[in-house]
This record gives C-alpha cells, structure tokens and sequence, in this order.
C-alpha cells in the first residue's frame, strides 16, 4: 500500500508528523510536499495527492490544513475521489465503513498528533462495510 501526503503551510508540521508515523507503521508513502514552511495554496497540493490516488499511483491519501475544510473541498473536485474530514478517530472509522473514503484529512489548527495518530490507525484498521453503503457510494460515483 503507498499513500500519498500532502498539506499547505498551516498543515506543514503535522504532515511531517504524519509521515514519522507512517514510516514507524511500516507503510510506503509519497511526499507530494510543500517541503517547507512558505506560504503555498492548498488547491495544489490537494490536487496533487487526489490526482495521485485517483490514478491508481497511490492506493490513499492524507491531506492536512488549517482547517482541513479547504484540502477536502479541493480534492473532492477530483473524480473518483472520496475526501473526508476527520475531527477524531470515530469519525475516520465511519469515514471508511460507511463512505469508503479514500483520502482522509485533517486540522491542523483545531487537533493535536495523538488524535490524528489515533485516527489514522482507525482508517487504515477499518474496513468498508459494503451492504446498504455500497449504493450511496454509487451514487456519489456518479
């Protein structure tokens, strides 16, 4: 599995969080940046981590902002794309079972690393339930 990472400046500290933990869980991940602090527009790199996985290069990904509002906005505009925020564990359970998302994002601004730690091993532990959800996820591919 390879997941593809990505964040804007505000998401930039968590991101290099985020790919601490993956590296320690063993997973294989794309940085898809920035690679510093700078300012950046968050539509670009949420671009470039949907693009990735709705490709087929990248199996998920993991998007960070301020809010995480912004990147998932942005790379739900990507077909094939199924972004959802997380604003704890519960939610990125739900998030797999029930939408079967495909990138999960994050605040930076209004969550701390153990919940987004937490909230990553629920997504990746989690599977999609299928049944009664796999309709609605149908219709949203549509």
């Amino acid at each position: 599995m390879k997941i593809a990472v990505g964040s804007d400046h505000a998401g930039f500290e968590f991101k290099k969080g985020v790919l601490a933990w993956l590296e320690r869980n063993g997973y294989q991940f794309n940085d898809m940046g920035p690679y510093d602090e700078g300012s950046v527009d968050y539509p670009d790199y949420a671009r470039k981590v949907a693009s990735s996985v709705a490709s087929g290069e990248c199996n998920s990904g993991i998007l960070l902002c301020g809010t995480g509002i912004g990147v998932s906005i942005s790379a739900n505009k990507i077909k094939g794309i199924r972004a959802a925020l997380a604003c704890n564990p519960e939610f990125a359970t739900l998030a797999r079972q029930h939408n079967n998302a495909n990138i999960i994002c994050f605040s930076a601004r209004f969550t701390d690393m153990a919940t987004i730690e937490q909230s990553l091993s629920n997504w990746f532990n989690t599977d999609f339930e299928g049944g009664r959800h796999q309709q609605r996820v149908n219709k949203i591919e549509q």
